[in-house]
């Protein structure tokens, strides 16, 4: 049986949700041939043949193709290059850029992972099309399916909820994901749990990232120099989401609660250039310490008895993974970092009042402060004084990639057997004679 199976990427988030999917699809059988149409496309002996499509919503080399690098993920096979833009007019570009690619490469399954706006695009225009005469169109399955914040102002519920109701299979990373399907009425039959695939990326990488030499980069080996040694205390921050970083007063808020951890230890904070603008735009660069990479642990220290926050570039993968790894403490508004914190039994603060991921807060190591700067200050102090235990969630095993290609295969099996079917037409029904019409 040959399947083609389209997976879309489009931001930071995406790529390590989708690179097990595509090792798992590679690997299946444990056969891995070259597609002699073309040396960027894998075919296994099962007939498998995974067509990558990225859509350029992240388009910056950090934000995008070291993460390539550092999962190991093949070049797109398509690249729609759609970069920024409104939400409407992002939206409405990858649509019309990814009709284009759906129709000419006719894939029996698309694959959208989380909840960006290539997400729901992609999602959105496969359920619209036809490509074939019987006007069949792809199976349409959406990884990290079920997760709900339960607020609509943020423009990810509304992808997550649109593309949950228009896919055909809907996989699940934790228990509160069956539940909200379930109550907003989607059949059973199309739900299955299989676990985090983003846990089977850190699980998968966490080797790699131990030989990442960023803290001897931004000087927190105590001795430097790579030596085994231990490491200076620091809390790692990592803030994106509009409602936090474009308001004068929400991003002052954050800040202003972590001025205590500041004045205790480093609080390193790689930031994206559209939030370093705000920062600048908002004439706050006098609460960070902006030079270059690279001092030694007494000039951390000098940082902390300031209580300046260190800004510095975006990283990839490996490099922050290994910050995330040997930080005392992170504070986030991501939905993602929750969730890898969880799995490394690092303190985690998060900047919202809310989380479509409460596994992490009932099981793992994650708390909720809100955005004010007497809940981010109290959070932090609970989080640095807690010594609870975490347990891992269920199916956080690194082994979800793999129960995702099971059931696509199933999936497509069982269509096949369907449109093979032989068609039985109904008898010719008898013919109906006009009744005589009274005069």
């Amino acid at each position: 049986m040959n399947i083609k199976v389209m997976i879309v990427v489009g931001a930071r988030p995406n790529f390590m949700k989708a690179a097990p999917l595509i090792r798992a699809l590679r690997g299946y059988h444990n056969s891995v041939t070259r597609d002699p149409a073309s040396a960027s496309r894998t075919t296994v002996s099962a007939g498998i043949q995974v067509v990558l499509v990225h859509t350029g919503q992240h388009y910056d080399s950090v934000m995008s193709d070291s993460f390539f690098a550092d999962l190991s993920l093949p070049a797109p096979d398509i690249h729609l290059a759609v970069g920024s833009g409104s939400h409407a007019s992002q939206t409405a570009e990858i649509m019309t850029r990814f009709e284009s690619a759906l129709l000419r490469e006719m894939p029996d399954v698309l694959v959208v992972v989380g909840d960006v706006n290539s997400t729901l695009a992609c999602g959105l225009a496969a359920a619209k099309i036809c490509s074939d005469v019987p006007g069949t169109r792809p199976i349409i399955a959406h990884v990290e399916a079920g997760l709900r914040s339960f607020d609509r102002s943020m423009p990810e519920e509304i992808n997550r909820i649109l593309t949950d109701h228009l896919s055909d299979l809907l996989f699940v990373s934790e228990d509160s994901g069956l539940r909200n399907l379930a109550s907003e009425g989607i059949p059973a039959e199309k739900i299955h749990f299989v676990g985090n695939t983003m846990i089977d990326s850190l699980l998968a990488s966490r080797d790699r990232a131990r030989a990442s030499r960023i803290l001897d980069v931004l000087g927190l080996t105590r001795g430097g120099n790579g030596s085994v040694s231990p490491v200076a205390p620091y809390a790692l921050l990592t803030i994106h989401r509009p409602a936090n970083v474009d308001d004068r007063g929400s991003l002052l808020s954050i800040l202003d609660g972590l001025d205590e951890v500041a004045r205790e230890c480093a609080v390193i904070f790689p930031a994206h250039p559209r939030t370093r603008n705000r920062v600048r735009e908002f004439g706050l660069e006098d609460r960070f310490e902006w030079g270059s990479q690279g001092r030694d642990s007494n000039g951390w220290d000098r940082a902390g008895q300031r209580g300046l926050i260190r800004l510095i570039e975006p990283l990839g993968y490996l490099d922050f993974l290994r910050l995330m790894m040997e930080a005392r403490l992170v504070v986030t508004d991501s939905g993602g970092i929750q969730e890898e914190t969880t799995c490394l039994g690092v303190p985690c603060v998060t900047v919202r009042s809310n989380t479509e991921r409460p596994v992490t807060v009932e099981t793992g190591t994650n708390v909720l402060a809100g955005t004010s700067e007497e809940g981010i200050r109290n959070a932090i102090r609970r989080q640095l004084k807690s010594s609870s235990h975490h347990c891992l969630p269920e199916g956080w095993d690194g082994k979800a990639a793999i129960r995702i290609v099971d059931v696509l295969l199933r999936t497509c099996e069982d269509r096949r057997s369907i449109e093979l079917r032989p068609v039985r037409q109904p008898p010719n029904p008898p013919l109906q004679t006009a009744s005589p019409v009274a005069p």
